[in-house]
């Protein structure tokens, strides 16, 4: 069957609008992050090596409330597959966080959860956030694009757009030690 991708949730976003908020239910962000080209879904996305394994790019807007700011988070990941799994872990030194998803495949659908852990010395001192994630798998196999879910500092309920690109197919420690970096991201 074939859906229009709005029917999905992932409608189309006006560059620069970020966020629209219910201060009682949380916290939704919206961007250009979460947009997956409205093309047909047919079929199951084959990568071109038969995997997802590789470096990807992982990138996710959040609402701060004690800061009333939007803001992108960004991480080098390292993606294994087995089977219909995905491990999604984060490069160390990409950042000052450590970002874990886990995934299972389903057609072009990818469902799960994730887990960061912030930095002891940044603005949420070593607190551990968690949630579930859902991500579209574009038929290339090289971008994924969705929304996360998940609580905020206040414990509100808090969404917002995630999308992983990849960046190399090797995962050589050569190539884990290039990218254990932070992001250059326009």
């Amino acid at each position: 069957m074939k859906l229009p991708i709005e029917s999905l949730g992932f409608g189309s976003v006006e560059p620069g609008r970020s966020l629209s908020s219910d201060d009682e239910n949380g916290h939704v962000v919206d961007s250009a992050i979460g947009q997956v080209p409205h093309e047909s879904a047919t079929g199951t996305p084959q990568p071109v090596n038969g995997t997802y394994n590789g470096v990807w790019l992982s990138r996710y807007e959040y609402y701060s409330s004690g800061r009333d700011a939007t803001f992108t988070a960004v991480h080098y990941v390292v993606v294994l597959q087995h089977g219909d799994a995905l491990t999604v872990r984060s490069l160390p030194e990409s950042a000052i966080s450590a970002l874990e998803v886990d995934l299972t495949i389903d057609g072009n659908v990818a469902t799960g959860t994730w887990t960061e852990r912030t930095a002891t010395d940044g603005y949420y001192r070593g607190a551990k956030y968690h949630g579930a994630i859902q991500l579209l798998i574009e038929l290339t196999g090289t971008r994924m694009a969705g929304k996360w879910i998940g609580f905020g500092k206040s414990f509100d309920i808090n969404s917002g757009p995630w999308e992983l690109i990849l960046q190399d197919r090797s995962t050589s420690k050569a190539t884990l030690d290039a990218y254990s970096r932070p992001p250059t991201v326009d």
